[in-house]
């Protein structure tokens, strides 16, 4: 069978001031129709920049200046941009890694479905609609008759995430770049998407490029994968034979990530004040009630990890910690002392004790604003520094979170990568001296070498300043690398919590197996067998049943 897709020699440079520096090296690829391959790496290996110039298409100030992006016999580096949009949506399709992002607010779902099969000329309105309809019950969306008229923010994320993917598969394509399309997702929303995923690849024969940083999730999906560092091909090989036996240092030590295990601490003395209380909250949004007499407790110097899959109630809980969501009943305490329900009724040093790190760094930072300032403003507002003592407190956090001052202070936060941003999130909460951090899933947006130095960073700082967390995550290989305890959360209620030892030894509760069953395995057989296990006979015949 020819090559669908073929890219030789392929550089890419990007624009700095009136400069082109290298993004990618030389890089060659090939696709046979049908086939899925991984492209894995750390933040800036150049993964997204390769699937984007698969498509013929680079970002503004980046430029492919070598090579040839040849697509079922079209150059695509040559192509005139008429061309390209002929074949853009039609034959290629490009799931991005936020859908949420990514669909256009204020239109409905099934409006954007019906767009590109209607203007390449593919299918009428009504029929594309009737095929929407299909394809969303092929994917498991929930009600597929009515779920297309509904807009983006009234469906959750792994819903969001398969209406792209049938989005994507509107015109029937031959070749879709999926772009980390499962990082933000919970565990089991994360297997309904992997799943529905591979059955609509198998079944309309696709080609797919499968980006990712997490190697388990790739080796569910990519008949190949190939390794990437800073722009140049480390090696590649067909997924079995590259798990079992990498060639290179730097794969086997993607292989050997998240090998940090903190050691388990003292059971918390009896009597012992919280640092935080939550005692019986119930809290809504409008007149439903998302939250149903959550209780649990947070001591100095421990992480309690929240973990439950979307909807769960986790964010919600913090909102209520942090005086954003005034619960409707019950109340918190800090050190013993109750808070008042609303922020805006809480002093400043009240305020100043509870710091929370946001998931996504990229918009929790001011991208107007220099990191000196980013971190200065806090140091200002809580300490009450300016000019020189501000700077040098800045600089002090700089350090801490073991970023050169020097280097950093006046720079945006465009000009860092994501492992640094998040970075100065925790310098930022560490500005007002807080007892208490909510870590709002902090790593899922990173790929696994850096979310792995966060986790280390923030360990030390618990150690080094006596700092409590809660560990806001979906991800259980987190939990054990970091918690202390856990609390597992259902539909806005706590169905179990304990010592994190006690909790990943069985027997557990139902749900909390079903989410520890759920932690995708080096093992390319795991998500066909898990499937088989949970009664489903192929991909294509139900959906993963949630217990």
């Amino acid at each position: 069978m020819s090559n669908l897709l073929t890219i030789k020699g392929l550089k890419i440079e990007g624009r700095s001031d009136e400069t082109w520096n290298p993004i990618i090296n030389g890089v060659d690829l090939t696709l046979k129709k049908g086939e899925v391959l991984g492209l894995i790496g750390e933040s800036g290996a150049g993964k997204s920049t390769i699937g984007l110039a698969a498509m013929g298409y680079t970002r503004d100030g980046v430029r492919i200046s070598e090579g040839t992006v040849e697509f079922d016999g079209i150059d695509l580096v040559k192509a005139s941009a008429a061309v390209k949009r002929g074949l853009l949506g039609k034959r290629i399709a490009y799931v991005a890694q936020s859908a949420a992002a990514s669909f256009n607010p204020a239109h409905k779902l099934m409006d954007q479905h019906t767009e590109g099969p209607v203007q390449h000329g593919v299918d009428s309105r009504a029929a594309s609609t009737e095929d929407g309809i299909e394809l969303y019950r092929k994917l498991r969306l929930p009600n597929p008759d009515q779920i297309g008229f509904r807009y983006p923010h009234q469906v959750s994320g792994g819903q969001l995430q398969r209406a792209m993917t049938a989005m994507a598969m509107s015109c029937r394509p031959d070749l879709i770049i999926f772009d980390e399309p499962t990082t933000a997702l919970d565990v089991t929303t994360q297997i309904e998407v992997l799943a529905s995923i591979r059955e609509i690849v198998e079944e309309f024969d696709t080609a797919a490029i499968y980006i990712t940083h997490d190697l388990a999730v790739v080796a569910q999906m990519a008949d190949n994968i190939k390794v990437l560092l800073r722009g140049d091909e480390v090696e590649e090989a067909d997924t079995r034979t590259m798990l079992s036996d990498p060639k290179e240092d730097y794969t086997k030590s993607l292989w050997a990530v998240r090998e940090f295990q903190r050691p388990a601490k003292p059971a918390v003395p009896e009597g012992s004040v919280p640092v935080v209380s939550v005692r019986g909250i119930t809290a809504a949004y409008g007149k439903t009630d998302v939250l149903h007499d959550v209780s649990f407790d947070i001591h100095a110097g421990r992480t309690v990890a929240v973990v439950g899959e979307s909807g769960s109630g986790k964010s919600t809980a913090a909102r209520c910690i942090t005086g954003l969501l005034p619960p409707r009943m019950g109340e918190i305490a800090f050190d013993g002392e109750v808070l008042p329900a609303d922020y805006r009724k809480r002093t400043k040093d009240q305020l100043r004790q509870a710091q929370m790190i946001y998931q996504m760094a990229d918009t929790a930072l001011n991208p107007r604003k220099t990191i000196g300032q980013i971190i200065g403003r806090p140091v200002q507002f809580y300490g009450g520094l300016t000019g020189a003592k501000r700077r040098k407190r800045v600089n002090e956090l700089l350090d801490q979170i073991e970023l050169e001052p020097s280097q950093y202070y006046n720079r945006l936060p465009s000009e860092l990568s994501g492992g640094q941003k998040q970075r100065i999130g925790i310098a930022r909460a560490l500005a007002a001296e807080p007892k208490f951090i909510i870590c709002d899933e902090v790593t899922s947006a990173l790929d696994q070498l850096v979310a792995e130095g966060i986790l280390r960073l923030l360990a030390d700082l618990q150690d080094n300043l006596g700092l409590s967390y809660m560990f806001i995550t979906h991800d259980l290989a987190t939990v054990k690398s970091i918690a202390d305890e856990v609390v597992v959360m259902k539909e806005g209620k706590v169905i179990e919590q304990g010592e994190k030892t006690d909790m990943f030894t069985p027997p557990h509760h139902a749900y909390t197996d079903l989410l520890l069953s759920s932690v995708p395995e080096m093992d390319p057989d795991w998500l066909t067998n898990l499937l088989e296990e949970r009664g489903v006979d192929n991909i294509g015949d139900a959906a993963v049943d949630k217990m």
